[in-house]
């Protein structure tokens, strides 16, 4: 049986998408159209990978009428899920997208996670975990979760003969760095507070991304919006970007579609870079979360260096 990407997203949400033709503080706003659709970091790794054909589950808590109406949102994709059923009702975050592509968004805190809930989230990972698999530990932790759950869980994994890639921010990153993952792939910004530096240039994206890796060993996948993406791991450093400038739709999303394009093609990195990049790219050009399959058209725009 081929491998399985199984990802695994503790603080998932309802996703509320407002257009509005634009956005005044204090005043009323009103939308000119709506949509829902099911979201968080690992979420959207395996809608994405399940648009594409590429096989993947995606494991989360569900609780309240909320968690009912991801169950809905997530078969109406035919998207493979498991569910962990938790006390609390899972988030609904509000985004305001006006016509030039800017998105602003507000994220509720989420539920309140008790320890046996977030081992039986870790449980149905492992559970379904197969040697080979990738395990893609992605977001923000919920309240109640300890900051070294994507460690621990990492370790698991490893020693179960799995690999894990790791995408979050701020201690959950930091910390989970401990669980020695195979891949991390942090944004500009999470990767400058990860490491403390300035991040002016590419070089210094490069050289902060060198020090994690040595710190950790884990390949490091850099997301850099609108300059493409770099990757620092055994060989020379790599970078892929668009060739020619891309309409931007949506950013929202994009760093999870350019994660999923990576883990679901083998070769060498290279080849695995330019289809990260080919993902990510084909997501902006959406006005939301989920684009549509990747073609080739869109693989021949992607330039390395």
């Amino acid at each position: 049986m081929s491998a399985v990407i199984l990802t695994v997203t503790p603080n998932p949400s309802v996703d509320r998408t407002l257009d509005v033709t634009s956005l005044v503080s204090g005043a009323v706003n009103r939308a000119t159209g709506a949509h829902v659709e099911p979201s968080g970091k690992g979420v959207n790794v395996t809608r994405a990978l399940a648009a594409n054909g590429v096989r993947s589950r995606a494991v989360l808590p569900l609780g309240g009428t909320e968690g009912d109406q991801l169950r809905r949102l997530l078969a109406e994709e035919s998207v493979a899920y498991v569910g962990v059923p938790v006390t609390e009702p899972v988030r609904v975050n509000i985004s305001l997208r006006t016509p030039d592509g800017v998105v602003t968004k507000v994220n509720e805190p989420g539920p309140i996670l008790s320890w046996a809930e977030a081992e039986a989230l870790a449980e149905a990972v492992l559970a379904h975990l197969g040697r080979g698999d990738w395990v893609v530990g992605a977001g923000t932790l919920p309240r109640g979760v300890s900051d070294d759950f994507y460690a621990d869980l990492a370790e698991r994994v490893r020693l179960a003969g799995g690999r894990f890639a790791l995408d979050s921010s701020g201690a959950a990153l930091r910390k989970g760095l401990a669980g020695r993952p195979a891949l991390v792939k942090p944004n500009r910004d999470e990767l400058a507070e990860l490491t403390g530096d300035t991040l002016s240039t590419l070089g210094d994206v490069l050289t902060a991304a060198a020090k994690v890796r040595r710190t950790t060993g884990a390949d490091v996948l850099v997301s850099l919006g609108e300059e493409g993406a770099v990757l620092v791991g055994g060989g020379p450093p790599l970078r892929a970007r668009a060739g020619k400038p891309v309409r931007v739709a949506s950013t929202v999303g994009a760093g999870d579609n350019l994660l999923a394009g990576f883990l679901a093609v083998d070769g060498p990195p290279a080849h695995r870079l330019r289809e990260a990049v080919a993902w990510g790219t084909t997501a902006v050009r959406s006005p939301r979360s989920l684009a549509g399959p990747v073609t080739d058209d869109d693989r021949a725009l992607v330039v390395l260096g």
